[in-house]
């Protein structure tokens, strides 16, 4: 009885990236739909441009959009309702800040409205969103 011949004892001279790009792609995969779950949500509007804008840590986001419509957290509000979760807020103890984000083509009259109504309810700390240069 004769052996029979085995080829498996060759020196592997390459290497199989298929598993390798089958990785990173799942990896991509992941990383792509846990960033639009990590995005915050924002209504879509035109913010006019600044030099000296800057990122803010984001606790009570109030957008205003270019007909006058009010949201909190990107859901529609009226200036009653964020009142009293403003009230609510400051009442629990919580340091309130705000950013405000306005579109340009929106009167300025509007802008300072919603100012003038953190400010009556002691929210000292907001800040004005732009679109940086």
């Amino acid at each position: 009885m004769g052996a029979a011949s085995n080829d498996q004892d060759d020196i592997i001279s390459g290497i199989n990236v298929t598993p390798l790009v089958d990785v990173v792609l799942v990896l991509l995969i992941i990383l792509m739909v846990t960033a639009t779950a990590i995005v915050s949500k924002t209504i879509p509007m035109e913010l006019p441009k600044a030099s000296t804008g800057e990122e803010t840590s984001r606790s009570l986001a109030i957008s205003v959009d270019a007909q006058g419509a009010l949201f909190l957290d990107a859901e529609p509000t009226d200036e009653e309702a964020l009142r009293t979760t403003i009230r609510g807020a400051v009442e629990a103890g919580q340091d309130l800040r705000a950013v405000i984000a306005a579109d340009g083509r929106l009167e300025h009259a509007k802008v300072v409205a919603i100012i003038d109504l953190l400010r009556q309810e002691k929210v000292t700390k907001f800040a004005i969103n732009v679109r940086p240069n």
